[in-house]
């Protein structure tokens, strides 16, 4: 039998830090580019991430507030993700500062935007792996009571997909190779994966 620490999240943790992110972890990262109505290109990591569907595939990020990412997407109905590796940490970084509207986390991070295929959005030159997306569904999320909490669920269904040839082994992504950042818990936790990692389980049949 373990000794437990139990709370009811409405009640408080009663920790110096919230365990929720560190235990729901380490999360892939949603490094999501937009353009605004105006034309200015936006960059955004966001720690809740991840993938919902596989056809079509669909992914989704949730923002805590109304962002200049999810006005943007509100406003054309694209987005694009982009992976974070572990070069590209520090610049993922970067973006994630409270700038106005009208500066670029691409300049401010020193990233080169790369013009999307399908969408206007741009992608993340330097990044190994991109995804364009259109929005399928803009969802404020609220709790058990009802009530609306200040923060939207955004779904997107991938309709390009950029993989570097190099990640490709025997036509295979390796995702070890990639070196993925993902977010843990704490105020400052990543991780990175790498081959001593992996391990294999092949479904019973």
């Amino acid at each position: 039998m373990h000794d437990t620490h139990s709370y009811e999240p409405r009640l408080g943790h009663g920790l110096p830090h919230d365990p929720f992110n560190a235990i729901v972890g380490p999360r892939p990262i949603g490094w999501i580019s937009t353009k605004s109505a105006k034309g200015i290109f936006n960059l955004a990591p966001y720690s809740f991430f991840n993938a919902f569907n596989y056809v079509p595939p669909i992914i989704g990020f949730s923002s805590i507030g109304w962002k200049d990412t999810v006005r943007n997407i509100s406003d054309n109905g694209e987005f694009v993700w982009n992976l974070c590796t572990r070069d590209l940490a520090e610049a993922m970084n970067q973006s994630c500062a409270a700038v106005p509207p009208e500066t670029s986390e691409f300049d401010l991070a020193g990233l080169t935007p790369l013009p999307s295929e399908k969408i206007a959005a741009p992608r993340v030159a330097q990044s190994p792996v991109s995804f364009e997306c259109r929005s399928t569904l803009i969802q404020q999320l609220s709790g058990l009571d009802g009530v609306a909490v200040p923060t939207w669920l955004v779904l997107g269904e991938v309709v390009m997909v950029h993989i570097d040839k190099r990640l490709l082994r025997d036509g295979v992504y390796d995702t070890a190779a990639a070196d993925h950042v993902m977010r843990g818990g704490g105020p400052a936790d990543y991780f990175s994966i790498g081959p001593s990692q992996l391990f294999k389980m092949f479904r019973p049949r």
